[in-house]
């Protein structure tokens, strides 16, 4: 069997690539274990059919018209809705509903982790860390922060790292302080303190 002959690479592509796409996008929305591609492809062609399976009327007055020789451009653009776009739209649908609270009652939260819900919402904070050896890190998580997200293992980067005082106060920022880096192996705990700022707004300013 030649798979590049023409007929057998518009089925791989038709019934692969949006469950591939969709795909991505779960694990985009919702970091977890990824799992190695070659045991995706049935997930991905069970999504490409539920994809098209919503689409189904729409693709069936687009070829019952003709549209490919009045409006190919038109035509065109429709098939890279359909492969590209509309997978990556119901997998954020299905995460607005798994957000709700109606929902959750139902089901988990999809988010697995609290590193992730938390540092995922894009929320300025003030940060002390507790480590292992005793020691407190203390800092400011704000645009230019970064903290990790699964699978990959918890790390956090803070912008600006800050003196605390006898009572675990901020007090200033360290002299010349370009952030710091903490790995997870050498975190305790760590504690949040509301800084009243959404990041996305920060960097609007």
């Amino acid at each position: 069997m030649n798979i590049w002959e023409e007929d057998k690479l518009l089925v791989f592509i038709a019934f692969v690539i949006p469950g591939f796409v969709a795909i991505k996008a779960y694990e985009l929305f919702f970091p977890s274990q990824r799992m190695d591609s070659s045991k995706q492809v049935v997930d991905a062609v069970a999504y490409s059919c539920f994809n098209y399976s919503v689409l189904i009327w729409t693709i069936y007055l687009v070829e019952h018209y003709d549209l490919q020789s009045k409006y190919p451009f038109a035509y065109g653009a429709f098939y890279f809705f359909v492969f590209f776009i509309a997978p990556v739209f119901w997998v954020y649908l299905w995460k607005k509903i798994r957000q709700t609270e109606y929902f959750q009652k139902l089901v988990p939260h999809p988010t697995q982790k609290p590193w992730d819900f938390v540092f995922g919402q894009r929320k300025a904070y003030w940060v002390i860390v507790n480590l292992k050896n005793g020691e407190k890190v203390a800092g400011m998580y704000g645009p230019n922060s970064f903290a990790s997200s699964a699978p990959a293992d918890e790390q956090i980067y803070l912008e600006q790292l800050w003196v605390l005082n006898e009572d675990d106060g901020f007090e200033r920022p360290a002299e010349q302080t370009a952030g710091v880096i903490i790995l997870s192996s050498e975190i305790k705990s760590i504690e949040l303190i509301h800084s009243g700022e959404q990041l996305d707004d920060r960097e609007e300013d």
